[in-house]
């Protein structure tokens, strides 16, 4: 039985009472990638994107502001060959003066942005997170 039974195949979600070894271990089930970020460090945008881009092994500037990260996430990734689909964990999303509920507001609408944009495609891109 699929623990994605009942998870649609693009969103953007709080991880509530998923665990993490759980959603890696379907994913791997399923042939897709996992993408796993621990963001507590992250004190500023700059260093929790840095810290998403080094988790995920994305290029470095993808790591400098939203855009980029935007791309890397849906263009770079497309043009990178075909895609069985995406697990993704932001885990621990900082609430900091520089890293505050906007800022994690618009990270999110990111990768909101991008399951929309691989839903089109009809590949499965499934974020889970939570907040420190």
């Amino acid at each position: 039985m699929s623990l994605f039974l009942t998870v649609p195949p693009n969103l953007v979600q709080s991880i509530r009472a998923f665990r993490i070894a759980e959603l890696q271990e379907e994913a791997g089930r399923l042939g897709q990638h996992f993408l796993y970020a621990h963001c507590h460090a992250g004190q500023t945008k700059q260093q929790v994107l840095g810290i998403i881009a080094e988790s995920f092994r994305f290029p470095k500037p993808c790591g400098k502001n939203f855009d980029a990260l935007r791309t890397t996430l849906t263009e770079t990734l497309f043009h990178a060959g075909t895609q069985p689909g995406f697990v993704i964990v932001l885990e621990q999303l900082p609430n900091t003066q520089k890293f505050d509920r906007e800022a994690r507001e618009t990270l999110l609408d990111v990768f909101r942005d991008a399951a929309d944009w691989w839903a089109e495609k009809k590949v499965p891109f499934r974020v889970f997170y939570s907040f420190e």
